[in-house]
């Protein structure tokens, strides 16, 4: 009786070590403040990989092996009286199936984030009331990250992280923070963000998600050459995305995410007919032209 009692035990402490969603490092830089005391910063720091790695984002269970590898690097440019003026950049990645490498999914600078935050202040998101932008702003990232990357192993897996992410800018548009808003001139909020991966307009980009990732990049170990062109097909998807709208900013995201990856693809192993690829890359990304030129015949 004993011994089951402990092997219950066991089991019971395994299990809700499996909950957390995020294996994600978080990095406060304070090089640009004139601040003799940094122990502020180095306890928002603390807090904040506390908040994200160890809070249950999901009714999911996770193993330790399925939590999604995550970075996010805080850099602090004014601090005065509990409020910072800072820009946060989020880097995610997944791997690859019978390989140790990792993909990267999300590489994305936001530079509108100010918030307050007083020392040892306790980091608690709430579903329902938005009252704190650091706690808000991290948190739509949360999801957005969760849902690229769910993007990745299924078609449209995402989707439910992104309502609430979605959910959150909702909450947000009333607290006169920049970042949250629908606007006219900036077409890479937060709102845009969010709306444009959860809208039918934008469809094809979640479809190449799904396809580049688990139909290309997971077979490439067994098939290099029908990875390759399943990769290459693609972004014949991007193509007509911009048709309908051209200079979109999902497709802005996937390539500054993208584009060494795929430089590095089409130029080991297998050769195939990159003469069309070259061409396509060229017309749905020019802005990276220079790593397209590098892909040789």
């Amino acid at each position: 009786m004993r011994s089951f009692c402990i092997l219950f035990l066991f089991l019971g402490l395994a299990f809700t070590s499996l909950g957390q969603e995020l294996n994600c490092t978080i990095t406060v830089n304070s090089d640009q403040v004139s601040q003799t005391n940094q122990q502020i910063f180095r306890t928002l720091e603390r807090s904040l990989n506390d908040f994200v790695n160890k809070n249950k984002w999901t009714n999911r269970v996770n193993k330790e092996n399925e939590r999604v590898n995550a970075r996010m690097f805080i850099t602090v440019t004014k601090y005065e009286s509990n409020r910072f003026e800072a820009n946060i950049q989020i880097q995610s990645s997944r791997p690859v199936f019978n390989t140790s490498y990792e993909s990267p999914v999300f590489n994305y600078k936001d530079n509108e984030f100010n918030f307050e935050y007083i020392e040892f202040q306790p980091l608690i998101y709430n579903q329902n009331v938005f009252n704190s932008n650091l706690v808000g702003v991290i948190s739509y990232y949360v999801y957005i990250v969760l849902g690229l990357d769910a993007d990745t192993f299924a078609l449209e897996g995402g989707t439910d992280f992104y309502k609430e992410a979605q959910k959150i800018v909702t909450q947000a548009q009333g607290s006169n923070f920049p970042g949250w808003s629908q606007s006219a001139t900036d077409n890479r909020t937060r709102f845009v963000l969010v709306d444009n991966l959860l809208s039918n307009t934008f469809r094809e980009y979640r479809i190449a998600m799904y396809n580049y990732h688990r139909k290309g990049l997971d077979i490439l170990g067994d098939n290099n050459s029908t990875g390759k062109q399943v990769i290459s097909g693609s972004m014949r998807l991007f193509e007509t995305l911009i048709q309908r709208r051209p200079n979109a900013f999902l497709i802005q995201t996937f390539f500054d995410a993208k584009s060494e990856e795929i430089l590095n693809i089409f130029s080991d192993g297998p050769k195939v007919d990159v003469v069309a690829l070259k061409s396509t890359l060229n017309r749905i990304a020019p802005f990276y032209s220079s790593t397209w030129s590098e892909i040789k015949y």
